[in-house]
């Protein structure tokens, strides 16, 4: 993945993209599978806003039963059930755990038959991906972390788990191979009109004071959030709130439901650490700049605490991120909790012919992409089928996956790759990983972490530097490996990373002191 932005100018596309989120990247590269010609850009980087700020899982959305949104339930489970097939390096399987207290919300018979339901629709009633029970001792056994007072017992069941940017930017791979020009900083500045119909647009490279007149027969806008500055009336936004803190030691999730208003929240393990989330609340302020607020941070604190052994301070906040999420309006639910309105998408069309994407959930995208998609095939008569379906992940290893695994685990181990760094490798870059034996063959001391902490490595630094479209110091240590969220680094930690990729990203010293300025302004 190379950047280049003159791959744009004298050139004519079916279909422009606007928008690098999840939505987008489905989008363009089902559209470059079905043979359309495509531009996709993105006014920052790739998966830089919501993509990147969620609770990193693909799952069905146990907690939409409760409003009887089946349909969208059956949806959400029917990918997630594709995406682990068809991509298991980037979509890995997770039990969540769900404890019965006596003062409970939801007691054992309800819970028992919303996770049969939740099975039945997933078509996993039997095997290991059916729920279980476990009586007070066994659970409490489980999650050691849990407070047993009052416990009752709790269930067990399936969903799955992902790296959100990783996913993205996986996909914007794929597209490009299959034809699409992709273009991070890139920024639409002005639709071309005819006759009341957009036929083109602008667009400005944001690296540079260059700037290309594209034509374009179908464009689409999925820049989430950002389409509230035009289509404010189409959209609500919740924000969305999440805490890094220690490991629990348990490699299994929690689904719990706050006392303060009986929100579910989740306590999930993630690259050897925690997150704490989501809150959701109305957010009508910057877009620009979404922050953790202190309301924020005591309402998940609070939550979590109320069912720990050990309560978690301040202190133990490791870092935190948020974002916005967008909903569909709905004139007859505005007075309704963010919580209680449906995540369901749809496709909205102006007058001048330039869709919109409204809502949706990352583990849905991938369907709703191909809606668009025939959305558009459809108006330039085109009759192509959706590709996207269970078609194997570009970066997913060929042959018999565990085998993979077994194989490329021992070949880590050989060149001193400790075993969670291996793990974590092996998810992150797939086939790719054989890149990353390769710089380290030449060079035993790239193995070694960057922070001994964190499970990744130095080589997995580089390559991502040489081969994932990074401009920004930013962009790598917080997109393509999160290290700006899973740990508090100082500035000379910064000056040192940003000096390990100097000579890959062609920066001088006066353009590290930028960049290393740049991150700390991201810093809490």
């Amino acid at each position: 993945m190379q950047r280049d932005f003159s791959l744009l100018q004298n050139h004519s596309f079916d279909l422009l993209v606007c928008g690098g989120g999840i939505y987008g990247a489905w989008t363009a590269y089902d559209a470059a599978l079905r043979g359309l010609r495509v531009a996709l850009v993105e006014q920052n980087d790739w998966a830089s806003a919501t993509s990147s700020a969620s609770s990193k899982l693909i799952h069905g959305g146990l907690r939409y039963l409760e409003s009887y949104d089946f349909k969208l339930v059956k949806k959400a489970l029917a990918e997630r059930s594709m995406l682990l097939a068809s991509a298991p390096h980037r979509v890995w399987p997770l039990r969540f755990g769900v404890p019965v207290y006596a003062h409970s919300r939801i007691g054992t018979l309800r819970l028992k038959a919303g996770l049969t339901l939740y099975d039945w629709l997933a078509g996993a009633l039997l095997g290991d991906n059916s729920h279980r029970h476990f009586g007070r001792s066994d659970f409490a056994r489980r999650f050691p972390l849990l407070a047993d007072n009052h416990l009752k017992g709790g269930f067990t069941y399936a969903d799955a788990q992902t790296d959100d940017a990783r996913l993205v930017l996986e996909l914007v791979a794929g597209a490009m191979a299959a034809g699409a020009r992709c273009m991070n900083y890139c920024k639409l500045t002005e639709l071309l009109e005819t006759n009341g119909q957009a036929y083109g647009a602008r667009l400005a490279d944001q690296l540079g004071n260059t700037s290309v007149e594209i034509l374009a027969r179908r464009i689409v806008n999925t820049t989430g959030q950002w389409i509230t500055a035009e289509k404010s009336g189409w959209c609500r936004l919740a924000k969305g709130v999440h805490l890094v803190l220690p490991t629990t030691q348990v490699e299994e999730a929690l689904l719990l439901t706050a006392p303060a208003d009986g929100r579910v929240f989740f306590i999930i393990p993630w690259y050897g650490l925690t997150l704490i989330g989501t809150t959701d609340t109305d957010y009508r302020g910057d877009i620009r700049n979404i922050t953790v607020d202190e309301a924020d941070v005591a309402y998940l604190l609070a939550a979590a605490n109320h069912y720990l052994k050990t309560a978690w301070s301040r202190a133990d906040i490791i870092n935190s991120y948020a974002g916005v999420r967008v909903l569909k309006q709905d004139p007859q639910a505005s007075a309704a909790s963010p919580s209680s309105v449906s995540r369901d998408w749809e496709l909205k069309t102006t007058s001048n012919g330039v869709h919109y994407s409204i809502g949706g959930k990352i583990t849905s995208a991938r369907e709703d992409a191909a809606s668009i998609v025939d959305t558009i095939c459809a108006e330039l008569g085109l009759q192509v089928a959706c590709a996207t379906r269970g078609k194997p992940f570009p970066w997913v290893p060929q042959g018999n996956y565990e085998e993979w695994l077994v194989a490329a685990g021992a070949r880590a181990a050989q060149l001193g790759i400790d075993p969670e760094s291996a793990k974590w490798l092996l998810r992150r870059h797939g086939k790719r990983v054989s890149a990353i034996f390769g710089m380290i063959e030449n060079d035993a001391q790239l193995a070694s972490r960057i922070l001994p902490s964190l499970p990744f490595i130095h080589a997995d630094l580089l390559l991502c530097a040489r081969s994932e479209m990074v401009v920004h110091l930013d962009d790598l240590l917080r997109r393509r490996m999160p290290l700006l969220i899973l740990a508090q680094l100082d500035e000379q930690q910064l000056h040192i990373l940003a000096g390990h990729v100097a000579g890959v990203l062609g920066w001088n010293q006066a353009a590290q002191a930028r960049e290393v300025d740049l991150c700390k302004a991201l810093l809490p």
